[in-house]
């Protein structure tokens, strides 16, 4: 496979967590990822970076509302639970237990999934622009130059 065969930004092997920048609860998801990836697995980007814009472009989703964290694995796209749980099944103890919220059924986790992430404004509040990373962490970032 060559470089085009991932979407932009994206190299082989990388992990990419692309969550809604302005989202009070995505952003307690990346200070939580930040704080427990100890091996630093995942890089992250805001849906409205250059590089999340992006990459939202080359799988053909929605670039101006999302509803949904995404995550690309290479070249595999997963979103709602089946992102959360890829995720979480990738990080030490006791976050790989969250695995037993396989035995619950797609349909059922994605629901739940939708009724939080339909209202994640409302619950949790809005930011007015996207936070920018701290400098000790901006190399987790994903970066046009990285």
């Amino acid at each position: 496979m060559n470089a085009d065969d991932y979407p932009p930004f994206v190299q082989p092997g990388d992990r990419v967590v692309l969550f809604d920048g302005v989202c009070k609860l995505c952003n307690g998801w990346v200070r939580f990822l930040l704080r427990y990836d100890h091996e630093q697995l995942f890089k992250l980007a805001a849906v409205q970076s250059a590089e999340g814009q992006a990459i939202l472009r080359w799988y053909g989703l929605p670039t101006e509302t999302f509803e949904t964290m995404a995550y690309v694995e290479g070249r595999e796209l997963l979103v709602r639970s089946e992102a959360i749980l890829r995720i979480v099944g990738q990080l030490h103890w006791p976050w790989r237990g969250l695995l037993v919220l396989r035995l619950i059924p797609r349909p059922l986790r994605n629901w739940l999934y939708d009724r939080i992430a339909l209202n994640r404004y409302r619950l949790f509040g809005k930011y007015d622009a996207c936070l920018l990373p701290s400098p000790e962490h901006a190399r987790r970032f994903l970066h046009a130059d990285a």
